[in-house]
């Protein structure tokens, strides 16, 4: 993995204000926060996390990058006392002169060191070689060795306590939890053909897959080609950053999880879905005979969108690394400041990581069963979908949820603008133009409807909580202070 340094870009910085005054400091720069935002769709597609575990990792380390910044930064307010379970942060000791950049990325580090103490080597070595090449960069820009200290010191304190706050979420009693699905035919089982989980993407780092130790449950004798998902093998015991399971089904408990921003994970409940039935007429009947349809006319163009968006987990950032790859543009394409650039990272985050829990808490509630196992048990026992179907209950949909919150919260932030994606220009895809960033959820909605994964009404459903959960975090985290833009 590329490890990215600033120090030819940040050198300059060290003559701006540093005649006048030694304790005045270079600014920070929004470029910093940039990196963070692209490189970590690298990592979540390096250790192939399912998207529920990708945004909570994300939204963590976005909140202890923003707390950096705003220790130190006028225009940032803290979100402790607005977020669920975080009352208070350390804070910096009037008079003394501290860097915002250094308490940020000391912050973070401590963070991601321990939220990703199970990851691969290589991604152990690319966190802590951009770590410590954008700090060396900020040291070098002219920043004194007192001020140094103070910040790190700083930064390592509201790193430790945002890992306090994120142990107390939920996460780890739900790791090996037992779930038992329900039975009937109106529920979801996971009956993707073992082919298609397949790695598209070989990994530098090593081929080899051992029979007792894929991303699943499977074990020696009773393996598959279901564990040719990993070319990257994970050791059997990891709790924090297990791989996606291609074998069962994803987080089945991650609706349980203490949200963000949200008062309850139904505080954005999605809708009923259809009623089951299996005859003409019936609800999900015609919302599956509309999958079925769609899927037999695709037009290259939706075949295109549905391809674009698949963001699958194990060969991409999957979508959490998707929307923050666009938002990582915006800084650059917006000339945003170093304060709205945090500001950017950490609402986009937060609000995908409540999306997240709001879905699943949907999903495993109703556990509606898939379009391809209806359509092919009621209307073509040989129909098969464009992409493969995803290792978990239907209603409502993920992309549509986690699309329409990140782009209610961009939208918000920077307004109704058009703007060109490039995310997927390394897999093939060129660059895509959106009137907006609601015209890009929308599409990502839509694209679950033409990879023949979604019926529409679960696509609308998503959509719903979505946007409720970008409009709840839009409207109860303030993140600028008073008297500022």
């Amino acid at each position: 993995m590329r490890v990215f340094s600033f120090r030819p870009f940040l050198a300059g910085l060290a003559l701006l204000g540093l005649g006048a005054c030694a304790r005045t400091l270079p600014p920070s720069d929004p470029a910093m926060i940039a990196v963070w935002m692209k490189n970590y769709y690298g990592l979540i597609r390096a250790e192939r996390l399912s998207p529920p575990v990708a945004s909570r990792l994300l939204a963590y380390a976005a909140a202890g990058l923003y707390e950096g910044l705003a220790a130190a930064t006028p225009g940032l307010r803290s979100l402790a006392g607005q977020v669920n379970g975080l009352t208070e942060l350390p804070r910096s000791v009037a008079g003394k002169s501290y860097d915002p950049e250094l308490i940020a990325l000391a912050s973070e580090r401590v963070i991601l060191d321990s939220l990703f103490r199970e990851a691969l080597p290589a991604t152990k070595a690319a966190l802590e070689g951009l770590s410590d090449s954008l700090a060396a960069s900020r040291i070098a820009a002219g920043i004194p060795a007192d001020v140094q200290e103070r910040s790190e010191d700083l930064g390592q304190r509201i790193g430790a306590t945002i890992l306090a706050w994120s142990a107390r979420d939920g996460f780890d009693s739900i790791r090996l939890k037992p779930w038992k699905p329900p039975a009937g035919p109106q529920y979801w089982i996971n009956d993707t053909p073992p082919e298609e989980f397949t790695a598209q993407n070989l990994s530098a780092a090593t081929d080899f897959v051992a029979l007792d130790n894929p991303a699943d449950t499977l074990k020696a004798g009773s393996a598959s080609e279901r564990s040719l998902v990993v070319n990257r093998p994970k050791a059997g015991d990891i709790k924090t950053l297990k791989a996606v399971n291609p074998a069962g089904a994803t987080e089945p408990w991650w609706g349980t999880l203490r949200p963000f921003v949200m008062k309850a994970p139904d505080e954005c409940a999605a809708p009923p879905p259809p009623q089951f039935g299996t005859t003409p007429g019936s609800p999900i009947f015609e919302a599956a005979k509309r999958v079925r349809d769609v899927g037999r006319a695709l037009t290259e163009e939706q075949r295109l969108i549905a391809l674009y968006w698949a963001d699958n987990p194990g060969q991409t950032g999957t979508p959490i690394g998707h929307w923050l790859s666009i938002g990582s543009q915006m800084v650059s394409g917006q000339r945003l400041s170093t304060e709205r650039a945090a500001e950017l990272f950490v609402l986009v985050s937060v609000a995908q990581a409540d999306a997240f829990i709001g879905v699943w808490q949907g999903k495993y509630h109703w556990n509606l069963i898939r379009p391809r196992t209806y359509i092919r048990r009621y209307l073509d026992p040989t129909w098969e979908p464009l992409i493969v179907t995803p290792t978990f209950p239907e209603h409502p949909a993920g992309h549509g949820g986690q699309s329409a919150a990140a782009a209610a919260v961009m939208t918000g932030l920077l307004g109704d603008i058009a703007f060109d994606d490039s995310t997927n220009l390394s897999l093939g895809h060129p660059v895509r133009h959106f009137a907006s960033f609601q015209a890009a959820a929308d599409e990502a909605a839509m694209s679950r409807l033409f990879g023949g994964i979604h019926y529409t009404t679960g696509n609308e459903a998503g959509k719903l909580v979505g946007r409720c959960v970008g409009d709840k975090v839009l409207r109860r985290l303030k993140t600028r202070s008073e008297g500022t833009g």
